[in-house]
Parts: structure tokens; sequence; C-alpha cells
């Protein structure tokens, strides 16, 4: 789960430098394949702490589901514009997915 969490930590960089870039569409850019990848590593974290019995990975899965349903939104638009972005970065459902993967990372550093 180590590469999925690195994909959305980057992937969310790569966004915060691509709200700032005032773009109309995302033609020419490598904005949909990053939050393709982003997409793809939410459903796997879905995934693989699904089955888990207990309270933090339950929450991560919730979270994970939120996260990827509102990255799918903005997947399925004909244009993905710097502003839809950085509506997407300001979305606590995102927010809330780093958050729970910053702290899951940190405590398995712990161990």
């Amino acid at each position: 789960m180590h590469e999925e969490i690195e994909v959305i930590e980057s992937g969310y960089e790569f966004l915060l430098a691509y709200a700032a870039q005032g773009r109309e569409t995302d033609k020419g850019s490598e904005a949909r394949e990053i939050l393709s990848g982003m997409s793809v590593a939410a459903d796997t974290i879905v995934g693989a702490l699904g089955d888990e019995d207990a309270e933090f990975p339950e929450v991560v899965v919730a979270d994970a589901k939120k996260a990827g349903a509102a990255m799918r939104l903005v997947l399925n638009q004909d244009k993905i514009s710097s502003e839809l972005v950085d509506n997407l970065n300001a979305s606590i459902h995102l927010r809330a997915l780093l958050t729970d993967l910053f702290l899951l990372s940190e405590t398995e550093n712990q161990t």
C-alpha cells in the first residue's frame, strides 16, 4: 500500500501546481493521467483495508471512497480546468484522505 500512498501524495502535489497555472483545459498536460492514477490508488486502498475489522481502517476506507468519487467526477468532465482542480484540492474528502494517509504512514514508521 506504500505505492498507493505515494501516488496520492505526489498526485496532490502535482494538482496544487496545476491549479495555479490558470488552465482552461487539461489538453497537453498530465492532469488526467495523474488523477486516474490517484483514483485507482484510492480504490486499491479501499480493497486493501476494506476487510479489516478495526476503527481507523474503516475511516480510511470511507474517506478513500469519498475522495475517489470526487476524483472520478472531475475525470468525467470534458475539460479539466485549473479552477476545477483547485476546487477538488479544497475538497474536505481529498484532504481527509491525505491526512489519513499521512497518519497511517507515520504510525507504520513508528513500528
